[in-house]
């Protein structure tokens, strides 16, 4: 019989749990919403006796009091052969708060006995930071703060694609005028390379396009910058695979997010994919 696969999904209130569920359930996933912890094991045995190949279950703060046993249920699943992958959506602050002032709906730890409601609504947010704070360090996160839904969902299909019992390399990149991405395992601020945006004929294309690449590749100090990061996560990645890891994100940043992150994601992409699995965000490319 094959492994059952598990995709438990917790993470902040705000951050798009919903939006993830649903692409699973495209994905072919049987899910379940709002699981209390203590019926976590029951349901994957029932599962498992029912021969359903693909479970995703969210979990959230309003089951807060159990959360502390998931770990040690994960690790006894993991033991049973279940191919469990965890993921954490996160959001800054500023966006959570946004995105419960723009729906009007209460957060579960929101407190109505206040008349400041903005400083109850970001003390309960920084609550359930706290609260969720060992879940999160156990999972693969996922900054939603300044993608759309539909970034979202396939971003999360392309996790659930990689193989569950390899590391899988995540290369990001991002621009620092929009703020560092909250799942970053590792930043690398590259504005200090040739920007192409001072081309005028470079300065509509992306580090994707040839004439980037080839006035990138022209200048030694990103040649330099490639090999360092190349060299630093070479020297590494073993050991974080010794700890248990399942996925690492690799954040590159520049200025925009359109030259010189774009380009050496995808350059490291390419040369670590002939080892490792890999998978490539832009952030901000892919938000247009």
């Amino acid at each position: 019989m094959a492994a059952l696969e598990m995709v438990l999904i917790t993470g902040m209130s705000g951050s798009g749990k919903s939006v993830a569920l649903h692409a699973l359930e495209d994905a072919g996933y049987y899910c379940v919403d709002n699981l209390p912890p203590e019926l976590l094991t029951p349901f994957v045995v029932l599962e498992q006796q029912h021969g359903a190949p693909k479970v995703a279950i969210a979990m959230d703060v309003r089951s807060a009091t159990s959360l502390p046993l998931v770990p040690q249920q994960l690790r006894e699943l993991r033991e049973q052969d279940v191919a469990v992958q965890s993921l954490f959506l996160d959001a800054d602050t500023e966006t959570l708060v946004r995105r419960f002032s723009e729906t009007r709906r209460l957060h579960p730890l929101s407190r109505m006995d206040t008349s400041d409601q903005h400083r109850a609504l970001v003390d309960a947010i920084e609550l359930e930071r706290e609260l969720l704070g060992e879940m999160r360090e156990q999972a693969h996160v996922l900054d939603t703060s300044m993608i759309r839904a539909s970034q979202l969902q396939g971003y999360v299909k392309a996790l659930i694609s990689a193989p569950p019992t390899q590391l899988t390399l995540v290369f990001e990149s991002f621009a620092f005028k929009r703020g560092v991405p909250l799942d970053a395992d590792y930043v690398f601020d590259v504005r200090m390379l040739p920007n192409p945006h001072y081309e005028s004929g470079l300065r509509q294309l992306t580090g994707r396009d040839q004439p980037v690449a080839d006035y990138l590749k022209a200048h030694a100090e990103v040649e330099d910058m490639f090999n360092h990061i190349e060299q630093f996560l070479s020297h590494w990645l073993h050991a974080l695979v010794r700890d248990h890891r399942s996925y690492v994100t690799v954040a590159i940043g520049c200025t925009g997010g359109q030259h010189r992150s774009v380009y050496l994601v995808e350059a490291l992409a390419e040369a670590f994919s002939r080892q490792w699995p890999t998978l490539k965000r832009h952030r901000e490319l892919d938000a247009l």
